[in-house]
């Protein structure tokens, strides 16, 4: 049985029933949040480079956000030490940073989470390193185009697995496979809350979707197989085949006829590195 609260009157902590929250004030918070990470992000557009360490960059988002009255939500987010994520060529998800610079070639995900004013803006993008293989961009093309497709599904009276349907049925027919093991999630006044949003499945599973949810949708897809393990430190998972993977995150609000992307680029940097979108 699914269960949904109004925001307003429901515990801070994940019970398990999906927030309701108030599609202007609410929303409202959420977006500045989502604004301040998507600006983020686009600063980063221009500090990713060959010889760029993955621990400047994680300096730089903790910098920004401590500027614009913001704290990281992943530090020291169950004993994780950093400010950022950074997911490099074959890993997934929640790589963390280190001292190694990055090499021409490399893809890098970097996943940004601000708390402002106790809202939580989600997002992550890709980032190409200098000049990279057209195996790796098409890789990158196709996991925005799942991400979009998804979105585009959006709207109340959709079930969620609608969104794993779209995102599933694109990114297998471009001969990719989609991570199973993880998922996008509610999100607002808690970092991590319900419902989960998987990447794959069929579009009568999953709860209903309601004016006033939000949550995230990161697929994470695979040029290989879609098996991922998690590494030793507990936190970074690669692929087990060691093929690269990649990802993008919006953080959205479902409205009365469709949805509200919070986490938009300002400067048009959605997808840095990459060729324009043709029409």
């Amino acid at each position: 049985m699914v269960t949904y609260i109004e925001a307003a009157n429901a515990p801070k902590k994940n019970t398990g029933a999906i927030r309701l929250y108030d599609t202007k004030a609410d929303f409202a918070g959420m977006r500045a949040a989502c604004q301040l990470t998507a600006r983020c992000l686009d600063e980063l557009a221009a500090i990713v480079k060959p010889g760029v360490t993955t621990n400047a960059i994680d300096r730089f988002v903790f910098e920004f956000g401590m500027d614009n009255g913001a704290l990281p939500a992943t530090l020291n987010y169950r004993g994780y030490k950093y400010s950022v994520c950074t997911s490099l060529n074959h890993v997934v998800c929640h790589g963390m940073p280190d001292d190694k610079p990055l090499r021409e070639g490399d893809i890098v995900n970097i996943d940004v989470t601000y708390i402002l004013d106790g809202w939580h803006g989600d997002s992550s993008r890709m980032y190409p390193v200098g000049q990279i293989k057209r195996a790796a961009e098409r890789l990158m093309e196709v996991t925005y185009e799942c991400l979009m497709r998804g979105i585009s599904v959006v709207r109340p009276g959709v079930r969620t697995g609608a969104i794993g349907q779209a995102i599933q049925t694109y990114a297998e027919a471009e001969r990719c496979s989609v991570v199973r093991d993880f998922c996008g999630h509610g999100v607002g006044q808690l970092f991590h809350d319900s419902p989960n949003i998987l990447h794959y499945g069929r579009a009568d599973e999953g709860p209903e979707l309601r004016e006033g949810m939000i949550f995230t949708i990161e697929p994470m897809i695979n040029l290989g197989k879609p098996h991922v393990k998690v590494l030793a430190d507990g936190w970074t998972a690669v692929t087990r085949d060691r093929s690269l993977s990649a990802q993008y995150e919006h953080a959205i609000g479902v409205t009365a006829d469709g949805c509200e992307i919070f986490t938009l680029s300002p400067g048009g940097l959605d997808r840095p590195g990459l060729p324009p979108l043709k029409g």
